[in-house]
């Protein structure tokens, strides 16, 4: 993934590019920019938020795994906190293109797992299509929400989504970002690290109207844990199931699917669906042996 990274670089102008360097060659960065290291950028480069976030679009779409479109997406998600997360697409082969995640959605999952509360704007290097725009609504900042795109300038997503449908006509109050943790205990007692790691991310998970709430923790071959939540959207298809989302942060860990030695899916039974069947078939695609699936109560 640094090389990926390292070969975008060029694309950023050359203010940026030596003050860059050392934020995406630390070993830690995982596709986060912090609040401090961004004002700093702005310093050096003299160049204004908006502009800046969309200099720095290159490095979001080096995360793009595209083999069936060839077409690379990057996406940055500006949170209140100050902080900067990227995502990017991702797809896969063999598999139905429902699977595929998309570059704001990816954006908005790695500000979800670093526990943020609002998201000011998102950037993005092309128009957001109708999905995004939907699960893009979602969040409880949504009517504030600002998309940033080179070629047309910073629209509302207002603007861009008039007459939208979202958690307000559901009757959901506490929308994605703002809504509470549950409290999930599992049906059969685990002490292991990965048991209670998928436990927390369903737990933190955002399930409103099925209320299946649903985390995954892997752990790669080197040992590094990743997990990943659900994120169900008022639209229903545009939800991002807790697989999906752990697969976007394994990438942006630098990781690929062949590093992954094990896998747990935890999601709260007796609910009227389930991750279970979907979860099963891309995993034994992906050809994890090592996956087991637990219920909480």
């Amino acid at each position: 993934m640094k090389e990926k990274l390292l070969t975008a670089l060029p694309c950023l102008p050359e203010s940026l590019q030596r003050h860059v360097h050392p934020i995406i060659t630390n070993p830690d960065f995982k596709g986060v920019i912090n609040a401090d290291d961004v004002d700093l950028l702005q310093l050096h480069s003299a160049l204004e938020t908006p502009a800046l976030l969309l200099s720095l679009l290159p490095l979001a779409a080096a995360y793009s795994v595209a083999p069936i479109s060839d077409f690379n997406v990057g996406a940055i998600a500006r949170a209140g906190s100050g902080n900067l997360y990227f995502g990017a697409n991702y797809e896969f082969t063999n598999q139905a293109l429902f699977n595929s995640v998309h570059a704001e959605q990816a954006a908005i999952n790695n500000a979800f797992s670093h526990h943020e509360s609002a998201i000011l704007d998102i950037t993005v290097t092309d128009s957001p299509c109708g999905h995004c725009r939907q699960f893009m609504n979602e969040l409880h900042c949504a009517p504030e929400l600002s998309v940033n795109l080179k070629a047309t300038g910073i629209k509302t997503l207002a603007t861009l989504l008039p007459d939208s449908f979202g958690p307000i006509d559901l009757g959901i109050s506490e929308s994605l970002l703002a809504a509470k943790p549950v409290n999930l205990t599992l049906q059969q007692p685990s002490d292991s690290r990965l048991v209670q790691m998928a436990l927390k991310a369903a737990n933190d998970s955002y399930a409103p109207y099925s209320h299946c709430h649903a985390g995954i923790a892997l752990k790669t071959t080197t040992g590094t844990v990743i997990a990943g939540r659900y994120i169900e959207n008022a639209a229903f298809n545009p939800s991002l199931s807790p697989l999906q989302s752990v697969l976007i942060n394994l990438n942006l860990a630098g990781f690929r699917l062949a590093d992954i030695a094990a896998m747990i899916l935890v999601e709260k039974a007796e609910t009227k669906m389930s991750h279970a069947q979907a979860t099963q078939v891309l995993v034994s695609e992906i050809g994890v042996e090592n996956y087991q699936h637990l219920y909480a109560h």
